[in-house]
This record gives C-alpha cells, sequence and structure tokens, in this order.
C-alpha cells in the first residue's frame, strides 16, 4: 500500500459487506454504535437540564473517553491472548445491564449529575474494552487488499451510527423522555450479543501457551517503541484529538445554552455529522488514492478546524448544518487514515495492542482534552475557546513534516519465517528462564565495517521482538569472529520470537547473511531453571514406571 498516488484501480468500498461473516458482525458494531450515541444524546441533553456548569457537560465527554486511557492495553493485550468472540459478548453484556440501570433511574427520576457521570463511565469500560476487539476483527475477515475498506467500514459504523443515534436520541427525548431512550440503548447492545454469539470464528490451535496479561502489555509496549511506523501514528493521532476534542466537548452548549436548540433539532445538528461521514466514505478510496493519507488528513484537517471557526461565531441554524456535514466529511477522512495507518503498522501477533494503543492516545486526548477546553470555556465562553482550539488544531498539522502517516503504509507486516525451530537436548520447562541466545557470526576485516553499520537495526529488531537486553561483541581469539548476544525472559518468549518476524525484516537479514558466514547459535538458559526442569522430567518418568502394570 503506497502512501502516495496510484495508477491503480481504487478499491470498492462496499465490497467487504458482501462477506457475510464481515457483513454480521460489522451490523453488531453498528448497533453497539448507534447505543452509545444514543445515550451520547440523551446524557448530554439530560446534563444541560440539570443547569450545570459548561465544565459538567465537558465531563460527559471525559467520563466515556477516559476508560480507554486507563485500561485500554490491558484491554487489548485480552484481545492478543483470549477468545475475542467470548469477550465481545461480554463486554456487550455489561454495557447492556449499564443502559438497563441509567433507564431505571431515568424512570424513578432518580437521575442527577454524579449518577449520569458515574454510568457514562461504566459505559466507557464497556467501550474502552470491546473497542480495540472490533479494530482487530473487523479487519481480519477480509483479505489484503480489503484492508483499507473494511477500515473504512470500521468508521462507516461509528458513523452511521452519529447519524442514526443523535437523531433518534433527539426524537426520542421529544416524544417520551430519556428513560425510553436509555431503554433503547440497552436494546441495541443485547442485539450485539445475539450477533457476536452467532459468529463461529474458525478454531487454531495454538503451539505455545497464552501471553500473561502484563507480559503481554510489555511487550505491546516494546513494539510501539521499536515500531517508527507506529509512533507516526500515534503521535499525529495525539497532535490533533488535543485540540480538536473541543468541537464535542462544546457543541451540546452552544446548541442548548446560545441557539435555545429543541432535542429535535439538536439531533439533526449531531445527524449532520453522521450524513457527511457517509458520504466521505463513498468517496474515501479514490480520494485517498489520489492524495495519499498525509495528504488526505491535511486537507481534512483544514476543513475540520474551518467547521469549528464556525460553530464558534456563526449563529445561522442552516449554516451550521452545513457546516457539520462538512465536519463529517473531515472527521471519518482523518479517523479513517489513523485506522488504517494503525491496522498497517502492526503484524497480527501483536495487532490487538497496537490498536490498543492506538485508542488509549486518541481516546485519552479526547478526554483529558474535552476537560480542559471545557474548563477554558467557562472562563473565556465557547466562541473564544472554540478558536483557540481550531488554531492548535492547525497548528498540530507541523507534526506531519516528521510523522508521515505514508511510513506505516510501507511496511510489509506479514509473518517471516527468518530462522528455524532451535534444536535442544535438555529438558526444559516452557517458561524457564531468562534465556541466554548467542549468535556467532564470520566476518571478513573488508566487510566489518559495514556489518556493524547495521547493529542498530538488528538491536532494534531483537528488542522489538522480546529481547530484554543485546550486545554485539567481538571474539579476541581472532578468526574475525563477532558474536551477538540478546537476554529474553523465558525460552516460551523465546519461541515466540521466532514467530515475529516480519516481511521488512527480511532485506536487513539478507544483508547480514551475506556480510557473514553463520558460525552458530547456542542457547543458554538459568541454570536453576534447568535443573528443576530436569528434576520435573524424572519425577514424570518414575511415576510413569511405577504406574505400568
Amino acid at each position: 500500500m503506497m502512501a502516495g498516488a496510484s495508477q491503480t484501480a481504487a478499491p470498492d468500498a462496499w465490497a467487504p459487506l458482501r462477506r457475510e461473516v464481515f457483513r454480521s458482525l460489522w451490523l453488531g458494531a453498528l448497533a453497539s454504535n448507534v447505543g452509545l450515541w444514543v445515550q451520547n444524546a440523551a446524557g448530554s441533553w439530560d446534563m444541560t437540564s440539570f443547569g450545570t456548569a459548561p465544565v459538567y457537560v465537558a465531563l460527559l465527554q471525559t467520563a466515556s473517553s477516559l476508560p480507554v486511557f486507563l485500561i485500554g492495553l490491558p484491554a487489548a493485550a485480552f484481545g492478543d491472548i483470549f477468545d475475542r468472540r467470548k469477550l465481545l459478548a461480554s463486554f456487550a453484556t455489561w454495557m447492556a445491564l449499564v443502559s438497563v440501570l441509567l433507564a431505571a433511574l431515568s424512570f424513578a427520576g432518580l437521575l442527577g449529575p454524579t449518577s449520569l457521570l458515574a454510568l457514562t463511565f461504566a459505559l466507557g469500560l464497556g467501550a474502552a474494552l470491546s473497542a480495540p476487539l472490533w479494530q482487530a476483527v473487523l479487519p481480519s475477515l477480509v483479505d489484503k487488499a480489503e484492508l483499507a475498506s473494511a477500515v473504512t467500514l470500521s468508521g462507516v459504523a461509528v458513523n452511521v451510527a452519529r447519524a442514526l443515534g443523535p437523531a433518534i436520541g433527539g426524537i426520542g427525548l421529544a416524544l417520551a423522555g430519556s428513560g425510553p431512550v436509555y431503554s433503547f440503548n440497552a436494546l441495541a447492545f443485547f442485539v450485539v450479543v445475539i450477533q457476536v454469539l452467532r459468529w463461529k470464528p474458525p478454531v487454531t490451535k495454538a503451539t505455545l501457551p497464552p501471553e500473561r496479561v502484563a507480559g503481554a502489555i510489555v511487550a505491546g509496549l516494546r513494539f510501539a517503541r521499536r515500531a517508527p511506523a507506529l509512533r507516526a501514528v500515534l503521535v499525529r493521532a495525539a497532535a490533533f484529538i488535543l485540540a480538536g476534542s473541543a468541537l464535542w466537548a462544546l457543541l451540546p452548549v452552544i446548541a442548548r445554552r446560545e441557539l435555545h436548540m429543541t432535542p429535535l433539532r439538536f439531533g439533526i445538528l449531531l445527524g449532520c455529522i453522521g450524513a457527511g461521514a457517509l458520504a466521505g466514505a463513498a468517496v474515501m478510496p479514490r480520494a485517498r488514492q489520489k492524495l495519499g493519507s498525509d495528504g488526505l488528513v491535511a486537507i481534512a484537517t483544514v476543513v475540520y478546524a474551518g467547521s469549528m471557526a464556525v460553530l464558534a461565531h456563526v449563529r445561522v441554524e442552516s449554516a451550521l448544518y452545513t457546516s457539520m456535514l462538512a465536519t463529517g466529511v473531515a472527521w471519518i477522512s482523518i479517523m479513517s487514515s489513523f485506522n488504517v495507518a494503525a491496522s498497517s503498522a502492526a503484524p497480527g501477533w501483536v495487532q490487538s495492542r497496537a490498536l490498543g494503543l492506538y485508542l488509549l492516545v486518541f481516546q485519552g486526548g479526547l478526554g483529558l482534552g474535552s476537560f480542559a477546553w471545557g474548563t477554558l470555556a467557562g472562563r473565556i465562553g465557547s466562541a473564544a475557546t472554540l478558536s483557540a482550539a481550531a488554531a492548535c488544531v492547525l497548528l498540530g498539522l507541523l507534526s506531519a513534516l516528521r510523522w508521515k502517516l505514508g511510513a506505516a503504509r510501507k511496511d510489509d507486516v506479514a509473518s517471516f519465517d527468518a530462522w528455524p525451530e532451535p534444536v535442544i537436548e535438555v529438558p526444559i520447562d516452557i517458561d524457564a528462564g531468562p534465556v541466554l541466545v548467542e549468535r556467532r557470526y564470520v566476518v571478513r576485516p573488508s566487510q566489518r565495517a559495514e556489518f556493524l553499520s547495521l547493529a542498530p537495526e538488528l538491536e532494534s529488531l531483537r528488542r522489538r521482538d522480546g529481547a530484554i537486553d543485546w550486545a554485539l561483541y567481538e571474539d579476541l581469539g581472532g578468526k574475525d569472529g563477532l558474536v551477538e548476544t540478546f537476554l529474553v525472559a523465558s525460552w516460551a518468549e523465546h519461541l515466540r520470537q521466532h514467530r515475529r518476524a516480519v516481511a521488512a525484516d527480511k532485506a536487513l537479514l539478507e544483508r547480514i547473511r551475506a556480510l557473514s558466514e553463520d558460525a552458530g547459535v547456542v542457547h543458554l538458559v538459568d541454570a536453576r531453571s534447568a535443573a528443576a526442569a530436569r528434576a520435573r522430567g524424572l519425577e514424570i518418568a518414575d511415576r510413569a514406571h511405577r504406574e505400568e502394570p
């Protein structure tokens, strides 16, 4: 996938929906997002009805987004370790039950600012746990040629919901009040449970035990540190959303207190954003093909900042509706480009964690930014705050000078069999460790400088895939020997390391092999672990012998 323009035909934006499994789960994701946006519209309206300060309305955005910042990484690690189907069903059930409680409190007249914030946070927990799973599952159901379209359609599910949810919420609020609206939200999440349970993913037999959650989180952070393509997405997302969050934080305040909108008109205003996102999704493949990801994001960011300025200073409803349509087009263009770049930057073994990191940065920025801009609006007013935020959105484009999204689309992250499975003669427990690996190279003096110039890249590769320490030594015994050593936490982690090489590593490894002769590899394990493994093996053998008839 190229970052720049291409002469090849643009992919069909709707092709993944022709796949039955993708379509079924996409509808489940759509129902989940509709429920969240119905709750968002009703919650925002209720909070303004309580007569609270603007910061409380902004705190609703923080309450729904902050859980991703708090538990995003563990949630993403769960997605790479455990059964994604069972996790999605469990988290959707949690959100349905929270929505039932919201509805009950609303019907009883007991819902207030504190309980609304607390239950919004509880819904945010469910969304935080589910989001990286949806992000990882949907693209995995299509082939590589349809990846960008699948990621875009994942965003479309959010933005169709953004069109339908507020409209449903607005109509429901106008006709029946917030209780029935929250009840609809609960129903939407129960639909998600049914759709997920109908999915029967293929069963794959694992050859290694699953990673432990803490170790998986560390591995994900280690990968992100050594993956420039993923770091680029994280920096660009933070630069945009910290300022861009002001629009979402202050839109309900302006609609209710400055435009005096009814619930229905507020729902239509939010629905315009979703409608614009739908229109943007239809032209997205061709626009990305012509402009490249960086060009598309740059144009969309300027449009988004312009919409913020319109919201700050224009009080003509028809102009605001048009501006929100443009906001929707810009939003889906930016979100889809970030999502595609994040998905393309990580191999399968760490994809949920990579997407979780992206969501952590994005939703954490949305929550923290909303709180900051809401606080500022309480002091200097909504118009001045939105104007300042729009300027910051434009300044955030400067991050593109160094952090190119295109870099995330050039790396081939398909699995690559770089090394044969290690052969050992000593019985060892799979979790024994640490493990020290020594790989010896014979390098001619004339090629040594070039070989050493590749050492930083080799170190980065080893650390990215699991090494916790690395060094390159010269053999003082002569014979042109160099010894690479790296330390891995356990034997299981070293076996995983063998499976983590990607096709983008192939060129580096081939250059190293061309400059050297491989003089063999030695695997060393902590002696106490090896002794304990042998003792357990002898006990098992002795027990089997004694149990023979």
